[in-house]
């Protein structure tokens, strides 16, 4: 069974109105629960093309009755990013609005969650988290948000809090295929990483700033440390999952990680069918802490002497920085070094660098900084 949905938007502008295309697979309340969402930085093209890819598979197996559980889709999750064109250039990661990134201050229902769901625990685990999961729903549905962006990261909570499963499908610049998984998930997530061929996977408990996933997935342990009495588990396995690279659309690329979606789904009992053999996990998990988000300490060009995918030894050289008009012959190349031992999983596309710009990042096994919080990129 397959359903389409539309949700209009509050007009921003008179004569204009966005909405929102909801896809619903299998019988609504069914259980397991997946939601998957593409584009909620409307700027990054590899999840459009999967998801889509994805969707024709659905739709296969619809026909066919195999959708055991309930399945949500959102094929293009920002329709108010995907309008923000500049010089011939999509933009869609930050609102014009406010410069509020898409990704970030989604609605946070924990203190809600702590002040009212007391009462309602119990010793039975199950009863606990529909508990959880029905006080949220009646959370959201009171919530009055005072804009077009807040009113659109409301909609998509709403579609996604109850569920078991939430994708959230991004790309990254020029990168490897990784992960951002709530350190509580592992290594009960594992099989996502190993299905998706992911080479690094990012750990945190709270990475700061109330992106998506964490939105759906970080009340579950944040109520169990609060709650020590009852058991909760973590009732959502939520993900970010970084397709690799701005470019990377390749037809084959886009088969390979639909059929991977399709067969995690089917690995997870919401499609019928027996998927094929998982493939081993292919580097292990590291803490988001360890990232070692190399930064420029000088302007100029970037010269790559490494690519995604090299191991890296602290103090290796992963870039020159040259400046074409130096103040000195000091800065006229400067060199920019590692501070882990690590992956190099992504790097800049563009070529040019400040003081401070961020141009490639190294997953260590190291924590670089002592406490969570704040650990994303802009």
């Amino acid at each position: 069974m397959k359903s389409v949905e539309t949700r209009v938007l509050p007009q921003t502008s008179p004569g204009t109105r966005r909405a929102l295309t909801i896809l619903r697979y299998g019988l609504a309340g069914s259980r397991p629960k997946a939601y998957l969402q593409a584009g909620l930085h409307a700027d990054e093209a590899p999840s459009y093309p999967v998801l889509q890819a994805l969707i024709e598979k659905l739709d296969e197996a619809s026909e066919r009755d195999a959708i055991i559980g309930e399945i949500v889709i959102v094929p293009a999750a920002n329709p108010i990013g995907l309008a923000q064109w500049r010089d011939d250039m999509l933009q869609g990661r930050f609102d014009f609005v406010n410069s509020i990134n898409f990704n970030r201050q989604h609605h946070d229902l924990i203190q809600q969650l702590i002040d009212s769901i007391g009462p309602q625990l119990s010793e039975n685990a199950e009863q606990n988290v529909k508990a959880i999961r029905t006080r949220s729903g009646e959370i959201i549905a009171a919530l009055q948000p005072q804009d077009e962006a807040a009113t659109l990261k409301l909609l998509l909570l709403s579609l996604s809090h109850d569920a078991d499963i939430v994708l959230d499908l991004h790309c990254d610049l020029d990168a490897l295929l990784h992960l951002y998984i709530g350190t509580p998930l592992w290594p009960a997530a594992e099989d996502l990483a190993a299905q998706m061929g992911a080479e690094a996977t990012l750990l945190a408990a709270d990475s700061g700033g109330t992106p998506f996933d964490e939105a759906n997935s970080r009340p579950w342990w944040v109520l169990a440390e609060h709650f020590t009495d009852y058991p909760i588990p973590p009732a959502c396995l939520a993900a970010t999952v970084e397709l690799r690279g701005l470019s990377d659309t390749d037809p084959d690329m886009i088969e390979g990680d639909s059929d991977n979606l399709f067969g995690f789904l089917q690995r997870r009992e919401l499609i019928s069918g027996t998927p094929a053999p998982l493939p081993e996990l292919i580097n292990p998990a590291t803490p988001l802490t360890g990232v070692d988000y190399v930064k420029a300490r000088s302007a100029g060009i970037i010269v790559y002497l490494k690519k995604p995918g090299e191991w890296l030894k602290k103090g290796d050289t992963i870039a020159r920085i040259i400046n074409p008009l130096p103040e000195d012959n000091v800065q006229k190349v400067v060199e920019v070094k590692s501070r882990t031992d690590g992956l190099l999983f992504s790097r800049n596309v563009d070529r040019f660098a400040r003081p401070g710009k961020i141009i490639a990042k190294i997953a260590g096994a190291k924590a670089l900084c002592e406490a969570e919080g704040n650990l994303l990129t802009l």
